[in-house]
């Protein structure tokens, strides 16, 4: 079953930057040498170490346990020697502790090609795999999986939405990941469905990705699960959560609270393969597809890469640069962050590394803002950037937070408009950890 929907004009309409991306099937990028796994990929606490510098360790080890409720198991990505264990810089900007590994030794080929189906195990056993297997939201946000598929109690989860919107320009590892392995999508579909419970599927897809919506289509119908795809506008940024249940089911979700609370539940495409992967053959979260391509990449690819994999070895393996970038950008060019440091791992997170020209990052000047109002007609949260802005600038974070400034989901739409070049969205962010500081949030 299938559909299309409309939505008002919130957001932006963006240059098509896909289409090369869209045109590479995914393959295996090249094993890493040395892998920088940080303990903290996800939301919540960071991992425990649980080995020691000298130790071996094989191929998807647990090298750190969860902490706490919210946080994930983290797994080696390749055989070998554990030699050191430090901080590292990450991308976000943050700093975490990470065990570095030297290939060696062989890979582990057991369970490759044996599978169990879901259905053989009991909801306990999935909930369990998936948190011992270390399964994140692949989306971007690093959530951990079983706390999402295990919902507060007194919850009934009435619509499983899942996530094939990819709405940020460049990125395209969900759009292949959709065409080239939607039953296996499907199957992480069945596994989640088995332990929500959820009265209606949908499956929302940007319209652009017309071969992907036929794919899932056929997927889906042939699963026997009553699954309806639904094709989106191709207008960002409707992949975001909140602006995707709005959108599929019409409901607001609050800010600081997540889509369980209205009883809704949001999986993206790549974690519905991860969470079949750790059902079906007890494999960890220790790859995934990462989009690499920019104005200054030669040939723009979609590689499965193992987690710690430098950023460095990625633009290397797709010919290199052509031009020197004027940035470098881990995650989307709205929302990822940009780094100096080719060496910085590649995360559970990471979406895409994006090596721009100067003529896509096109920086401008500064000038005092012009009261246009553009800001606040692509807002998808309804608010005045600007007011809001000017707000955070002057140290009134306690009233910007009375206006609304929490429902902010830092989509980057303000600053993409601003003719003035105000570091809008970066503003806002301040603002909003200020805000939480001040316990007003």
């Amino acid at each position: 079953m299938s559909g299309r929907i409309s939505l008002r004009e919130r957001g932006v309409a963006l240059p098509d930057r896909k289409r090369l991306a869209m045109e590479s099937p995914i393959r295996n990028a090249i094993l890493p040498t040395i892998a920088t796994v940080p303990l903290a990929q996800h939301l919540g606490s960071p991992a425990q170490c649980v080995v020691k510098v000298g130790e071996r360790v094989r191929e998807g080890m647990l090298i750190g346990k969860p902490q706490g409720i919210i946080s994930a198991a983290v797994h080696s990505p390749i055989p070998g020697v554990v030699t050191a264990i430090h901080e590292v810089d990450l991308a976000q900007g943050s700093c975490a502790q990470a065990v570095v590994i030297s290939l060696e030794g062989e890979f582990d080929r057991l369970r490759r090609n044996r599978s169990v189906a879901s259905s053989d195990r009991s909801e306990a056993e999935i909930l369990a795999l998936i948190e011992e297997m270390g399964v994140v939201g692949l989306g971007g946000a690093g959530f951990p999986t079983h706390v999402k598929l295990r919902p507060p109690k007194g919850v009934a989860i009435e619509f499983l939405l899942v996530n094939g919107v990819e709405c940020e320009p460049y990125l395209a590892g969900d759009f292949r990941l959709m065409v080239e392995r939607p039953r296996e999508i499907v199957e992480g579909i069945r596994i989640a469905a088995k332990l929500l419970k959820p009265r209606a599927i949908l499956v929302g897809i940007q319209d652009l990705y017309a071969e992907a919506i036929d794919a899932m289509g056929a997927a889906c119908g042939e699963s026997g699960l009553p699954i309806e795809v639904v094709a989106i506008p191709s207008r960002y940024p409707l992949g975001d959560e909140r602006q995707l249940v709005k959108a599929l089911v019409g409901r607001e979700i609050a800010a600081g609270l997540l889509p369980l609370a209205e009883g809704v539940a949001v999986v993206s495409v790549g974690t519905l393969v991860a969470i079949h992967e750790a059902v079906a053959f007890e494999k960890p979260l220790f790859e995934r597809v990462v989009t690499v391509s920019g104005g200054a990449i030669r040939e723009p690819a979609n590689l499965k890469v193992r987690i710690g994999t430098p950023i460095g070895a990625l633009l290397a393996e797709c010919g290199g640069l052509k031009e020197t970038p004027e940035r470098v950008v881990v995650g989307g060019p709205f929302t990822g962050s940009a780094v100096y440091d080719l060496g910085t791992p590649v995360t559970k997170s990471t979406t895409a590394v994006l090596a721009l020209s100067a003529d896509e990052v096109r920086a401008g000047r500064r000038t005092p803002c012009i009261s246009c109002g553009r800001c606040t007609s692509v807002c998808p949260a309804g608010l005045d950037p600007a007011r809001l802005f000017k707000l955070v600038e002057r140290g009134l974070q306690v009233n910007a937070g009375r206006e609304g400034l929490l429902d902010c989901n830092e989509c980057g739409c303000c600053s993409y408009v601003c003719p003035a070049h105000l570091p809008l969205v970066e503003t806002l962010r301040v603002g909003k950890r200020l805000t939480r500081e001040s316990g007003v949030a």
